[in-house]
């Protein structure tokens, strides 16, 4: 059960998730309190948690409101106008978290205060539906108390992994941040592959959306690791193993993919700024 009293800075697609995900785990509405310039019509919880406060600007928090956790969920690039509003929050010693891609915990000190305590995290798009995974990075500000305290709330969209190495966070950004997108372009590929060979379009998209997620429900079951998943439909000069020849040849999905990572890698460094 979450406790404690929370400022929500953005209420968009991500931190709209992670307050749906923490009125389920338990958060009373009117400890909460959201900072979204579209106001109460772009929060769409905001219909069933009456009481939930939603303010335009950091300038309309009320002064006696005093948060446990202060969570930036803006996009990056507006980033440099709105964390230096909550400056003044440091002295009340909260744990600044953030689920802004690219900004790190030096970003954040440098806009709040060396003192600030600050845990980045990143999750991706699947905390939409409670399946998540968020990876956590805590500065050396940060308590132990504190640490759980962002753990639990990130468990409130699904699993949570923490690294001790703040560098490799661009990489996870990478791989599981920008992950979802990849998956969604297999399907979108797979559909459109299907048309080109005769199928008719709404049953190819329909094959390629079942075929997506129920692979990906059979792996989340199954303990074996992808190329064991893989190899099990493999038969020896089969249409799959046909198939597979182009995917693992020569510039092919492994190379592209990696390709794919390491450019989402560097532009996530240059996010830092």
């Amino acid at each position: 059960m979450i406790k404690g009293t929370i400022l929500l800075v953005g209420c968009g697609k991500m931190g709209g998730a992670l307050l749906e995900g923490w009125f389920k785990q338990g958060l009373n509405p009117v400890d909460a309190v959201v900072v979204e310039p579209g106001g109460r019509e772009a929060v769409a919880c905001c219909a069933h948690h009456r009481a939930l406060t939603v303010l335009p600007t950091a300038k309309d928090v009320p002064r006696d409101f005093v948060p446990d956790v202060v969570l930036f969920a803006v996009k990056p690039q507006l980033a440099d106008g709105v964390v230096a509003d909550y400056q003044r929050l440091v002295a009340r010693a909260p744990v600044f978290l953030s689920v802004i891609a690219g900004k790190t915990t030096t970003y954040f000190q440098k806009h709040l205060g060396a003192d600030a305590a600050v845990v980045r995290a990143m999750p991706n798009t699947p905390a939409a539906i409670g399946k998540a995974i968020s990876v956590l990075y805590a500065a050396p500000t940060v308590s132990a108390v504190q640490k759980r305290v962002c753990e639990l709330l990130m468990q409130a969209v699904g699993d949570v992994e923490w690294l001790n190495d703040e560098t490799l966070m661009d990489a996870v950004t990478a791989v599981s941040g920008s992950g979802p997108a990849y998956v969604f372009l297999l399907a979108e590929c797979l559909r459109d592959a299907g048309i080109e060979a005769g199928l008719p379009p709404e049953l190819a998209a329909r094959l390629a959306r079942l075929t997506v997620t129920g692979s990906a429900a059979l792996m989340a079951q199954d303990t074996n690791p992808p190329e064991v998943l893989r190899q099990n439909v493999t038969s020896p000069n089969g249409t799959t193993a046909a198939a597979l020849s182009i995917l693992m040849g020569e510039g092919g999905l492994k190379k592209l993919m990696a390709q794919a990572v390491a450019v989402a890698t560097k532009r996530s460094q240059e996010l830092a700024g």
